[in-house]
């Protein structure tokens, strides 16, 4: 397949990128900063309301300290997920490169954001060690999946790139929207997200950029099959990531009942839902990946709606909880 000079110059930017402005876990952030030590009793762990249990009515009526305790405690687990599904990335990754010939305009960046990724796992890791939460992160189905992906990525690759943009982009989705919202955050988790969102736009503008130029020279079955794979990723990735394990009504105290609501069968989470994927429908649609069929799957999937008017568009509504939104 003949690579068009755009791409390779897309790709060689994104790569000087990484090479210019990059961060370090250790380097850049100063862990013992006293302004960066993490006390429980910190008012400022209590969960805004873009976070889905911080806008719940369950939530709002504990007590500040209640409050508090599980903020720190969901925060801390949300971390963890963002370390999990960064490994999976980076294996997936290294098993792509693997067998990229000479001269594949894909190698280099690759192997950039693996090493981004790679110090974000560890900015994560200290951030759960010093917060003294002992968090699952994922649901151990998907720890003993894991495995699997570097598979995907060897045997589909533009499918492998569909899952790290369903990883992405909800992870990227809510950070934005918890920094535009203006509420005082913990410096030390303020910190991590503005590293984590700098270089993941780079991320996200390589997998985007990846599919828009592969898929497109897909084989009909291929496409097809891509087609309705391709908000299914990106349902299930969100659950993955949004979605709480069983501990939190364990180790945090919130009650089941309260976390189906909140996060699968209420009003505001079917509304929240399609609001990280408008970015991803417009690609769908950019590269052939919208047909009859694949449009009610992303309906059946709960994430359809309108695509972005360019990469990045903030949701308006997204830093509003839903009580708030007729107001």
């Amino acid at each position: 397949m003949t690579v068009a000079p755009s791409y390779i110059q897309v790709l060689q930017t994104l790569s000087e990128g990484s090479v210019h402005t990059h961060f370090d876990a250790f380097a850049d952030i100063d862990w013992d900063n006293p302004k960066f030590a993490i006390n429980p009793d910190d008012p400022r762990w209590e969960l805004p309301e873009v976070d889905p249990l911080g806008s719940s009515e369950w939530y709002r009526s504990l007590s500040p300290e209640q409050r508090v305790a599980i903020g720190l405690w969901r925060q801390a687990n949300v971390v963890k997920v963002g370390l999990q599904f960064e490994n999976l990335l980076i294996r997936g990754l290294m098993q792509y490169v693997f067998s990229l010939p000479n001269g594949s305009p894909e190698f280099r960046y690759c192997t950039h954001e693996a090493t981004e990724e790679t110090h974000h796992t560890q900015m994560f890791q200290e951030f759960v060690n010093r917060s003294g939460m002992d968090v699952p992160g994922m649901r151990q189905s998907v720890r003993l999946l894991g495995p699997l992906v570097p598979l995907v990525a060897t045997l589909f690759p533009e499918w492998f790139f569909t899952m790290v943009l369903a990883g992405e982009e909800p992870i990227d989705h809510v950070q934005k929207s918890i920094l535009r919202t203006g509420k005082e955050q913990h410096p030390l988790l303020e910190r991590i997200m503005q590293i984590h969102i700098a270089e993941e736009a780079r991320h996200i503008s390589f997998a985007h950029t990846y599919l828009n130029e592969r898929v497109p020279h897909l084989d009909p079955i291929r496409k097809t099959l891509l087609s309705v794979l391709f908000p299914i990723t990106m349902r299930v990735a969100s659950e993955l990531i949004i979605y709480p394990t069983r501990e939190i009504t364990t180790e945090a105290g919130v009650p089941q009942r309260v976390v189906r609501q909140v996060f699968r069968h209420g009003a505001e989470a079917k509304a929240r839902r399609p609001e990280m994927f408008s970015d991803a429908r417009a690609l769908a649609r950019d590269i052939g990946l919208m047909n009859p069929v694949s449009r009610r799957v992303w309906k059946l999937m709960g994430i359809s709606g309108r695509p972005s008017r360019y990469r990045g568009e903030p949701e308006r509504l997204a830093i509003l909880p839903l009580h708030a939104r007729s107001a």
